[in-house]
C-alpha cells in the first residue's frame, strides 16, 4: 500500500506548473533535452535542471545518455498513464476562458499519448477493432486479439505484437485509456504501441514539432479508409 504521504510526494512533484509542462511534453514518447524542455516549461535552463533532478529522484523521468548529451523521457508507462488521467480530471473541471487555436483542433484530432495514439483518431482505431470484432473487452477495459484480430493486425498491417523484449512480461498486451478531449477509450499496452509505430513506418502519420499532435498524411487518410473505415477530415 501506499502511504498518503508518499502519494501527496508525487502529486506536489506533479503538480507544479513547470514540471507539469514537462512531463506533458514527454507525452507524445519521444525523450527531449534539458534544454527543449526549459522551452515547454517557461522557465531559465538552471530551474529546469533542478526541476528534472526531482522528477528523476521521484522516478517519474528517466535520463538516457548519448556521447555528452543527455536525453529525458518518462519513466514509465504507468507514470504516462497517470499523467493523462490528471488531464482527464483537469479537461472534465470547470471551464476557464483561453482562446481556441489550431493547436487545439490538431490535438484533437490526432495526438500521441506516450506511445499510442490518442483523440479522434484513437478512438475511432479503437471502435473499428472492436466493431469488427478484431479485439474484445472485458469489463475492466483489458483487450483480447481475437484470431481474425491477430490475423488482420499481423498479416494485413503488418504489426509485430512480440517485439519488446521484456515489455511483454510486465505491460498487458491490450487496455484501454480515456481520452481526455474525446470522453471515450482509445488502446494502450503493446497492441496501441504497435499501432502507432506501425502507422508512423506506413506514413500515415507525420510528427508535429514541439507538440503531441500528429498529422493525418494523404497516405493515412487512403491507409485508415481502406484498412479501418475510418474517414476524418
Amino acid at each position: 500500500m501506499v502511504s498518503g504521504n508518499t502519494l501527496a510526494e508525487v502529486a506536489g512533484l506533479i503538480g507544479d506548473p513547470a514540471r507539469a509542462n514537462i512531463l506533458s511534453a514527454l507525452m507524445d514518447g519521444r525523450a527531449l533535452t534539458a534544454g527543449e524542455l526549459a522551452w515547454h516549461a517557461g522557465v531559465s535552463a538552471p530551474t529546469t535542471s533542478g526541476h528534472l533532478a526531482k522528477l528523476a529522484a521521484a522516478r517519474l523521468v528517466a535520463v538516457e545518455r548519448q556521447g555528452r548529451h543527455r536525453y529525458h523521457r518518462l519513466a514509465t508507462p504507468e507514470v504516462a498513464a497517470a499523467v493523462e488521467a490528471l488531464m482527464q480530471v483537469a479537461a472534465a473541471g470547470p471551464a476557464r476562458h483561453r482562446p481556441t487555436g489550431p493547436r487545439d483542433a490538431a490535438m484533437r484530432l490526432a495526438r500521441t499519448c506516450y506511445d499510442h495514439l490518442a483523440g479522434r483518431l484513437g478512438t475511432a482505431l479503437a471502435d473499428s477493432l472492436r466493431e469488427r470484432g478484431h479485439v474484445r473487452l472485458t469489463d475492466e477495459g483489458v483487450g483480447t486479439i481475437t484470431q481474425a484480430g491477430a490475423r488482420f493486425l499481423c498479416d494485413e498491417i503488418g504489426l509485430a505484437l512480440d517485439d519488446g523484449g521484456d515489455d511483454r512480461r510486465v505491460r498487458p498486451l491490450c487496455r484501454t485509456c480515456l481520452d481526455w478531449s474525446e470522453r471515450r477509450p482509445h488502446f494502450a499496452g503493446r497492441l496501441g504501441a504497435a499501432l502507432c509505430r506501425r502507422v508512423d513506418d506506413l506514413g500515415w502519420i507525420a510528427r508535429t514539432r514541439n507538440s503531441r499532435a500528429v498529422a493525418i498524411t494523404p497516405a493515412g487518410r487512403q491507409g485508415f479508409s481502406r484498412m479501418f473505415g475510418i474517414d476524418l477530415p
